[in-house]
């Protein structure tokens, strides 16, 4: 039997007092300082993982801080801590162990917990970026959007993530702009996309005029704050952001109905697997950072396979092998933290007069 651990953290208060109904009669402040002092604890054990080339079994096992601590205490104290939650798996008896949320994000995405623990750490982020892409596709496909024909935009397309899923969008569409910071970054990467597809991609250095123009949007920079606001984005437009925090306004959820706002893809996991956990996604179905974690175990592969932030188009396409291999696949799609129901992304395509 395969076994692997998964570090989780309350996304806000509003987590734990799900989680513990009588904790809702504190303050937050209250509650925040509840966080920081408690020792990482095993949320559930996740049974019934099999595939046709082996089984595993895993734990949820959490970190307290919320995800606003995680982004305002001490980096070294938040990377202390999350190291304890991936000690604590150990003992659990994982020989794998993934980063959940911010968990991924602080400090070097994972470098330093892996220093500091005896077995391997991925973040998750190659199947993160497959499941954006296919979760892009998938948008598009429901929008009325054809890839091949579209205004496709990569905001943040100098970093690692976004330059890897610029490099995999330019296999597949005509029209592809490039916005960053860097114009020489972008020169040479353009420079390697027309090397490897033939596609000439525009560059840019001007966010609103780039999106104002842009069919499909993938957004993942490292920006502290939204850069993205309702005012910037065209009728009718995809938008999937990957980045943590979010590029995307939380104004775009409330003020405009016409555009999608997506956060990537919500992997079906094989039938039987049971997370005894509700983590707010339908049943059967996870996060891509947890399948990838799931998928190594199953496939052995107890290595850092996603640690920093370079991730290759060569990472990502092999997840995704192991994925159809091993039975994982594309469930549906998430927007601000909740999964989208297909009536909702049908109010929003017959919003801008298409058929979803």
């Amino acid at each position: 039997m395969e076994r692997f651990a998964f570090i989780i953290h309350p996304l806000t208060t509003a987590d734990i007092t799900r989680k513990f109904p009588l904790a809702a009669k504190l303050p937050e402040r209250i509650l925040e300082g509840v966080c920081r002092i408690l020792p990482p604890l095993e949320v559930s054990k996740i049974t019934g993982l099999r595939s046709p080339y082996g089984e595993a079994e895993g734990w949820f096992v959490s970190c307290g801080l919320t995800s606003k601590q995680m982004l305002e205490l001490p980096e070294d104290y938040v990377l202390q801590k999350i190291i304890q939650a991936g000690k604590k798996a150990e003992k659990l008896g994982a020989k794998i162990v993934g980063l959940g949320a911010f968990t991924a994000v602080v400090g070097d995405a994972g470098i330093t917990v892996a220093r500091n623990l005896n077995i391997p750490v991925t973040t998750g982020n190659s199947y993160t970026v497959a499941t954006a892409i296919a979760g892009t596709r998938m948008a598009a496909r429901e929008m009325g959007i054809d890839l091949a024909r579209a205004e496709v935009a990569v905001i943040g397309a100098t970093g690692s993530i976004g330059s890897t899923c610029a490099r995999i969008l330019a296999r597949e569409c005509r029209y592809l702009t490039l916005y960053g910071r860097n114009g020489n970054k972008l020169q040479r990467l353009a420079q390697k996309i027309a090397a490897e597809t033939g596609l000439a991609a525009k560059i840019s250095s001007n966010l609103q005029e780039t999106l104002a123009r842009a069919d499909v949007v993938l957004t993942v920079t490292g920006a502290v704050n939204a850069i993205i606001e309702p005012e910037y984005l065209k009728r009718g437009a995809v938008v999937c952001d990957v980045a943590r925090p979010r590029d995307v306004s939380s104004r775009v959820a409330q003020e405009r109905d016409d555009v999608l706002v997506i956060e990537g893809g919500v992997v079906k996991v094989p039938d039987g697997t049971e997370f005894n956990f509700n983590f707010g996604f339908p049943p059967g179905t996870a996060y891509a950072c947890m399948a990838e974690t799931m998928l190594l175990a199953l496939e052995r592969r107890y290595e850092c396979f996603s640690l920093g932030r370079d991730i290759t188009v060569a990472q990502v396409d092999e997840i995704s092998r192991l994925a159809a291999k091993h039975g994982f696949e594309l469930a549906g799609l998430r927007s601000f933290e909740r999964a989208l129901t297909r009536e909702q992304i049908q109010a929003v395509a017959r919003k801008v007069g298409k058929t979803a």
